[in-house]
C-alpha cells in the first residue's frame, strides 16, 4: 500500500466515490487530493483532502475529507491517508491541522486533541458553525500540531499487511502512460514516447 498526490485521470473516480460516499465538496479540485492504493493491483483503497481557509480574520489548515473504500476499512489506509495530508500541511508551513468530527475516537490516536469552542480562534469557530449547520450541533473541533503528529505502530502494521475484503482472483496491475514516463497532456498521438 502507498499513498499518492491525485492525478488529473483520478478525477472521475473521485468524484464518483466522492457521491457514492454523500460528501459535499463545494470546492472540488482533484490536485487536492491524495489517493491510497495497493502497489500490486493499484486498486484504489481510499482518499482524503486538506482545505485551507484564507480569510480576513487569519487562515487555517482542516483536514477536509478522509474515506477508506469498505473493502479496505479496519487496515489503517485511513491513517495513512491522514499522514500523508498532515505532512502537505506542515510542508506549507502550517503548524496545526483542524478537523471536524462528531467521531472524536478516531481522530485522538493520532495526536489530534478536542478544542474548546470558546477558545477556538475566529475563522475556524466561523468555520464549525458552518459545519454544525451542515452537520449537527454534535460536531466538534480538533486540533493537531503537525510535530506532535504519529501514526500508532499497529496501524503501520496493518497497512503493510492489508487486502482487500473482496479480493479477487486475478487482479492485476492496470498500467498507464504515466508508469512509463509519458505525460497523457503532452502526448501528440497514441505511440508518443515524450521524446
Amino acid at each position: 500500500m502507498y499513498v499518492r498526490d491525485a492525478k488529473n485521470r483520478d478525477e472521475v473516480w473521485l468524484l464518483d466515490r466522492i457521491e457514492d460516499a454523500d460528501i459535499d465538496d463545494p470546492a472540488f479540485r482533484s490536485r487536492d487530493y491524495v489517493i491510497a492504493l495497493d502497489e500490486d493491483t493499484s486498486r484504489k483503497a481510499g482518499f482524503g483532502r486538506i482545505r485551507v481557509h484564507k480569510t480576513e480574520a487569519g487562515e487555517f489548515c482542516e483536514l477536509a475529507f478522509v474515506y477508506t473504500l469498505p473493502p479496505w476499512r479496519q487496515q489503517g489506509v485511513g491513517a495513512h491517508v491522514i499522514e500523508r495530508l498532515v505532512g502537505q500541511a506542515s510542508d506549507e508551513g502550517y503548524d496545526a491541522v483542524y478537523t471536524f468530527t462528531r467521531q472524536p475516537a478516531y481522530f485522538t490516536p493520532f495526536g489530534f486533541e478536542p478544542q474548546d469552542t470558546g477558545s477556538l480562534p475566529d475563522p475556524v469557530a466561523s468555520r464549525l458553525a458552518e459545519v454544525r449547520e451542515e452537520r449537527g450541533d454534535d460536531v466538534i473541533a480538533m486540533r493537531v500540531r503537525a510535530a506532535d503528529f504519529e501514526v500508532p505502530d499497529s496501524f503501520r502494521e496493518r497497512f503493510k499487511q492489508a487486502s482487500p475484503a473482496d479480493k479477487r482472483e486475478g487482479d492485476s496491475v492496470e498500467e498507464t502512460a504515466e508508469d512509463f514516463g509519458i505525460d497523457p497532456s503532452k502526448a501528440t498521438y497514441k505511440y508518443d514516447t515524450g521524446n
